[in-house]
């Protein structure tokens, strides 16, 4: 009979866990990759919009909710969502870059979308124009952090350049 100490040394270690489960589903190890694409090109979306309207509109926009530091921030903001969307769809340092978007997310769910609620969707007539929607709520926020976290936890997956640094790191350490 062995002893508890023995079967916890042969335990994986808590990182490790999720490349296990992965490989007992062959094809959910790919699931990351849609993940990454809408998270990635959603962040770069928004950024790119910043940068269109001009960074004063959005340093104005900024100081009005009374952020300081309205400019640096909105620098801040704009480059946070382009080189850190650039790096989740390349699966690039996703744990390091998640840390600041998802400040980003929480900064923009708690000062803007959470007095509307949390539907992302507020349908408030419909007209000749078409449909007319109302301020969004915190739900898209929500479902970005789960992606981020999704992603951290579970890996960035195949075809990711940080699935490619670990394989080298494990081979160097083989």
């Amino acid at each position: 009979m062995k002893s508890l100490r023995q079967s916890d040394e042969r335990k994986e270690p808590l990182r490790d866990v999720p490349f296990q489960l992965l490989s007992r589903f062959p094809i959910a190890r790919w699931a990351p990759i849609p993940l990454r694409l809408i998270v990635g090109y959603g962040f770069m979306e928004h950024g790119f919009a910043k940068l269109a309207r001009g960074t004063d509109a959005f340093a104005t926009i900024l100081h009005a909710i009374g952020v300081p530091g309205s400019h640096f921030m909105a620098w801040s903001t704009i480059l946070i969502e382009v080189i850190g969307g650039l790096a989740v769809i390349l699966g690039a340092f996703v744990a390091l870059v998640s840390l600041p978007m998802a400040a980003v997310l929480l900064v923009a769910m708690f000062t803007v979308h959470l007095p509307y609620g949390f539907s992302s969707i507020k349908l408030m007539a419909v007209t000749a124009a078409g449909a007319q929607f109302g301020p969004p709520g915190y739900e898209t926020d929500l479902l970005y952090l789960a992606c981020l976290a999704a992603l951290v936890l579970g890996g960035s997956g195949p075809l990711a350049i940080d699935d490619l640094i670990r394989r080298r790191t494990n081979v160097g350490n083989s």
